[in-house]
């Protein structure tokens, strides 16, 4: 919180310019506070949406597809947090009937890989 203090003279009590002024100053701050996001709000509620994420993870995945994935995770962070999205739509819209087993899963991240960019050096 900021105070500003303002030169007042001993013994002179605040004028009506003063006053407003630092009422205006205070409206102003109190209403930037209101327009900010609550940081610990929203840290909850992405918690809540990873553990959410990772409940319909564990429903939906056998043990060694979700090793499968965690080793995806580790080497591609990105590529894994997209097949998780990916895994979460599919099972959020009923499309995946019993388990995703570890061939399945195989089959998605293939499905799911980006093309790899291949380059091809000539030397003269």
């Amino acid at each position: 919180m900021i105070f500003r203090s303002y030169p007042l003279r001993p013994g002179t009590m605040p004028d009506e310019d003063d006053l407003e002024q630092l009422r205006e100053e205070r409206l102003e701050e109190l209403q930037e506070r209101a327009q900010e996001p609550d940081e610990e709000a929203v840290e909850a509620q992405r918690q809540q949406a990873e553990a959410q994420k990772k409940a319909v993870l564990r429903q939906h995945l056998t043990d060694g597809a979700r090793q499968r994935l965690n080793s995806v995770k580790m080497s591609r962070p990105d590529f894994g947090e997209q097949v998780e999205q990916q895994v979460v739509a599919l099972a959020r819209s009923g499309r995946i009937q019993g388990k995703i087993d570890e061939e399945k899963m195989k089959q998605l991240l293939k499905e799911l890989k980006p093309d790899s960019k291949s380059f091809n050096v000539r030397r003269r």
